[in-house]
């Protein structure tokens, strides 16, 4: 067994080297540029989000209150006449690039202490390396991806943005995993 203390310094450098690939991914690779699409008459629709005042939140149109109300004919009819809507609404302005890189990182550094727990009570001091990558990558890529199938199956997330943020979770996991398996420590002090 070895101790999550024993490993801060794989623990921080995957965290370091996701955030760079992540970096890497979204502004050199730009495949997830296709994640969104543009809304057809966006100045129009976006008039009308501001004139409507919508606080920030997150939405689901048509919404029924209650099971009662989901089955009753009018309810029934919206969902047949109008498309349905998941939505996101956040305030004005420019979201903080910084905020979101930080809880990025810190949400990496999370993932390496559940891979270091779970690596850490499966194998000891001076273990294989194929053992640690093992343990660490599996771990790593369930935290990284496996939430993104659940959108896809309830919010309706596209198929392509999901495989590639599955793609760029094993990615992480790969990462995460060598880093472990080169530092994992021969011995505990």
């Amino acid at each position: 067994m070895v101790p999550i203390t024993s490993l801060w310094l794989p623990i921080l450098l995957s965290a370091v080297f996701v955030f760079i690939a992540s970096s890497v991914i979204h502004m050199a690779l730009k495949y997830h540029n296709s994640d969104f699409k543009k809304v057809p008459d966006e100045g129009k629709v976006l008039e009308w989000f501001r004139n409507a005042a919508i606080p920030p939140g997150e939405y689901l149109m048509p919404r029924a209150e209650s099971m009662k109300e989901m089955n009753s004919p009018e309810f029934q009819e919206k969902v047949a006449k109008y498309p349905g809507v998941m939505m996101t609404i956040w305030p004005g302005g420019r979201p903080s690039l910084g905020k979101s890189l930080t809880l990025w990182f810190l949400y990496s550094i999370v993932i390496g202490i559940f891979a270091a727990y779970v690596a850490g009570r499966a194998l000891g001091p001076g273990a294989p390396y194929l053992s640690v990558f093992r343990f660490v990558g599996v771990t790593a890529f369930a935290c990284y991806t496996m939430a993104e199938w659940h959108e896809w199956i309830w919010f309706k997330r596209s198929t392509g943005r999901v495989l590639k943020n599955t793609f760029d979770g094993l990615v992480y996991a790969l990462i995460s995993a060598g880093t472990f398996g080169w530092l994992w420590p021969t011995e505990i002090m």
